[in-house]
């Protein structure tokens, strides 16, 4: 019995994994636009069976994981990959970073520009649906994209993202 609960302690220290130590980081670009009516920022709706018939807090800016990148260049590949095209070039503007409840921290920057919410092509997932089929489908990371006012993106937004929408809003009041 003795020997048994070595293995397992020895076991236990082999397999241990610290999770407070692990952190996903992801970054993103938030894209926004004057006209006449205010500003609008440009949102991606979350592809996938999950996300299929959902609108409320849907919405996501285009963003993705990122490992042994500059925060700033993986949110402009990721822009690229879930839109189909890279990002209009100009001034970007930090809006930092935050932790969301899953223990993802995420990192964004806005940058004013235009771009054709219509002709999005994005990169795609697999996953096995439906659940327990066996069978593997493809689905985009972003089936559609869409420019909104402050008010409609705090409610299109996924919860854990609206602080960079008010982040942006403080930058353009400030400058």
């Amino acid at each position: 019995m003795a020997r048994l609960q070595v293995l397992v302690n020895w076991l236990d220290q082999l397999c241990e994994v610290h999770t407070e130590d692990v952190t996903t980081t992801s970054a993103g670009l938030l894209l926004f636009r004057r006209t006449d009516d205010g500003v609008e920022m440009l949102l991606g709706h979350m592809g996938g069976p999950f996300w299929s018939r959902k609108d409320t807090h849907a919405w996501s800016i285009p963003k993705g994981l990122y490992t042994d990148e500059e925060p700033l260049a993986a949110a402009e590949r990721e822009f690229a990959e879930e839109m189909g095209s890279p990002a209009p070039t100009g001034p970007t503007v930090p809006l930092g970073s935050v932790r969301q409840s899953g223990g993802k921290t995420v990192t964004v920057f806005a940058r004013e520009g235009d771009f054709d919410a219509e002709t999005i092509r994005s990169n795609e997932f697999e996953l096995e649906w439906p659940r327990g089929s066996g069978r593997m489908q493809s689905f985009p990371e972003i089936d559609r994209a869409g420019w909104f006012s402050p008010g409609e993106a705090v409610e299109k937004l996924v919860k854990a993202q609206s602080a960079f929408l008010d982040r942006l809003r403080e930058h353009l009041a400030d400058g």
